[in-house]
């Protein structure tokens, strides 16, 4: 299999973390891209016609995006139950959904800041932006820590994933602020051997 891969972008990570926990990282070769909305990597679009990261191509069928389709198939291939039956399944989908609310959000605000004239960048939305991202964080810290700190799922793979793009990209905006246990529990998951090995550069 071929992994269409930037080292930055969250939404791989969240796959790479998946490749290293279930042991698959050796069945996957990595094919650096990069580009952004209007800037779209080239030859990518051929795989992915959205053009974006990532992108598995497999031996099996067309390639497949984006990152939570991605990990359900690896998921499924390795057998490995991060996807869990049961009630549990449905609280891990909710999970993965808000980690990739929170991502959507910091990166409309990462291209807000680098992409758009400086003329034409618009405050009030990034503000809204952020807004997403500070009730998703309150929301994961009041209502989802026991699921945080029990078995190992998705769910908890995109979270970490999420808030570390958040740390990688918008530190100042201080999420951990009013937010104990979520940060608590982050420091403890991103010591795990998966996260340590995905830091992206800075």
């Amino acid at each position: 299999m071929k992994l269409y891969h930037s080292p930055t972008s969250p939404y791989v990570r969240k796959v790479m973390v998946l490749l290293h926990e279930t042991g698959q990282l050796d069945d996957v070769t990595l094919e650096p891209t990069s580009g952004t909305p209007v800037d779209p990597a080239q030859g990518l679009g051929a795989k992915n016609p959205l053009s974006k990261v990532p992108a598995l191509e497999r031996p099996d069928g067309p390639a497949l995006y984006d990152s939570r389709v991605i990990c359900a198939y690896l998921d499924d291939r390795a057998s490995s139950g991060l996807y869990p039956a049961g009630a549990r399944r449905w609280d891990t989908l909710t999970l993965e959904a808000t980690a990739d609310g929170i991502l959507d959000a910091a990166l409309a605000m990462t291209y807000e800041a680098r992409l758009r004239p400086e003329e034409i960048r618009w405050q009030p939305w990034v503000e809204g932006q952020w807004d997403k991202i500070s009730r998703a964080c309150t929301a994961l810290n009041t209502r989802w820590m026991s699921h945080l700190a029990g078995p190992l799922d998705m769910g908890q793979i995109a979270v970490a994933c999420a808030l570390g793009y958040v740390d990688l990209r918008h530190d100042a905006r201080g999420w951990r602020s009013g937010n104990d246990a979520l940060a608590t529990w982050y420091a403890a998951f991103s010591q795990r051997p998966s996260m340590v090995q995905t830091v992206p550069p800075q």
